[in-house]
């Protein structure tokens, strides 16, 4: 298993175009499902997570064919349903989290979707009631085998129907959106997740022939057809990956430039870094980080320690929690993190307290920093990343500290960040990839 070596304490400096969405892709490919016509997708990464879809959908039977270096063509007219209860499908969707989103396209235009438990992040729970729910809510059949841990809905029919998600999943929306784009009448989500991710699969399915309105709200209504054609289809930047240049620029006290973010979808990202103390100014669509020797945790107007909170868009995203947490821990001032989503994911600020960060776990969702304000450096470590944010934070704490560090299991970092060492070398990071 690979290693990265880091060599920490350099400042960098240079420009950054971020990668396609990892979280909007995995949808996106999954809706190619949903017609025999081609489809084409541009602004693909080239990430673990991305390909391993990419692979399934191949043995799945679509045509796929490599454009460019980020753009491919995608055809599903003469697919292999057969796979879908195969030995080598039970392996290949357990391995990716994301497949669980084939089962809606495949249930809306053939009938029935078959998916073995996913894996994905060791975050803690995250249970796919929602999307299964949905599911039946449209009149399909659901069954679960215990031994295989093996699910699978059918029905002949899919019907519009009137629904109040439990929960405002992003994966189940796009799931159920999926699903209910080609089931006879008028179907309503309501709490349904309005993430830039799910406005940009309403968009390409309208683009598609789809007939949904209420696009960039929590009230999706969608009026079902009787077939979908092809598209063209741009994938935004990845807000997460941008939100971890911030975090890399901030903590190496470099400038930078991060290009094409586009602004509009960023929600709260920006506020939240502004309220850690962090310049950065918006240039056209780019973001300039100037160089900045300290930056100071803003308290809220009664002088009371700031929290930062994760929420259902338009709140802020739980994937830049773990960035925000190394952020802080050399920002001037203390704030508190809260992780409300999964229990498992603040769990790595051990490896921070070894590297000198003053950090407390209240409990498994909350965790208190007090800043260092560059005062005293991370010391370098070695370290085993558990899930991918928690990895690339590491990584951008590695790049801050004094010393050497090795960070293990850097396929976790891999699955959702493209050639992560080249790009950083680009901008004059001392890292390896190692054996």
């Amino acid at each position: 298993m690979a290693s990265f070596k880091i060599e920490g304490g350099h400042k960098l400096n240079g420009t950054i175009t971020p990668q396609g969405a990892k979280n909007e892709v995995l949808q996106i490919l999954c809706a190619v499902l949903l017609t025999p016509e081609k489809v084409i997708v541009n602004n693909v990464p080239d990430i673990i997570d991305v390909n391993k879809l990419i692979f399934i959908l191949g043995e799945l039977g679509v045509k796929i064919e490599k454009l460019g270096s980020n753009s491919y063509s995608f055809q599903a007219d003469e697919l292999k349903l057969e796979y879908l209860e195969s030995e080598n499908f039970k392996k290949d969707g357990s391995s990716l989290r994301g497949s669980i989103m084939i089962v809606g396209p495949l249930l809306a235009r053939f009938g029935k979707g078959y998916i073995p438990r996913p894996g994905g992040d060791k975050i803690g729970r995250r249970r796919l009631d929602t999307h299964f729910e949905g599911f039946i809510r449209l009149g399909a059949k659901f069954r679960y085998n215990k031994e295989e841990h093996f699910y699978g809905v059918e029905a002949d029919e899919l019907f519009g129907t009137d629904m109040l998600l439990d929960e405002a999943s992003v994966t189940g929306t796009a799931n159920i959106l999926m699903a209910s784009v080609l089931a006879t009448g008028t179907t309503t989500i309501y709490n349904a997740a309005c993430e830039p991710y799910i406005q940009q699969l309403c968009k390409m399915l309208n683009a598609m022939g789809a007939n949904i309105t209420g696009v960039g709200s929590n009230l999706l209504v969608i009026n079902g057809v009787d077939a979908l054609g092809g598209c063209e289809h741009r994938v935004l930047p990845d807000m997460i990956e941008i939100g971890s240049w911030i975090g890399v620029a901030v903590m190496t006290k470099s400038e930078l430039t991060i290009k094409d973010v586009s602004w509009d979808n960023l929600g709260q990202i920006p506020n939240v870094f502004r309220k850690l103390g962090i310049q950065f100014e918006k240039r056209g669509d780019d973001i300039y980080i100037p160089e900045q020797e300290s930056y100071e945790i803003q308290n809220y107007i009664d002088g009371s320690v700031l929290t930062v909170a994760d929420a259902p868009w338009p709140g802020f995203t739980p994937d830049l929690l773990s960035i925000v947490l190394v952020i802080a821990t050399q920002a001037k001032g203390t704030v508190l993190i809260h992780q409300k989503m999964f229990e498992s994911r603040l769990f790595f600020v051990d490896k921070l307290i070894d590297m000198g960060a003053k950090v407390i776990l209240c409990d498994p969702h909350r965790a208190t920093v007090i800043g260092h304000n560059f005062q005293s450096a991370l010391k370098a470590t070695t370290m085993t990343s558990p899930d991918i944010r928690a990895g690339i934070s590491l990584l951008i704490a590695a790049l801050s500290a004094k010393g050497t560090s090795t960070i293990h299991n850097i396929e976790q970092i891999d699955r959702g960040y493209e050639n992560i060492e080249a790009r950083l070398k680009s901008i004059g990071a001392k890292i390896e990839r190692v054996a």
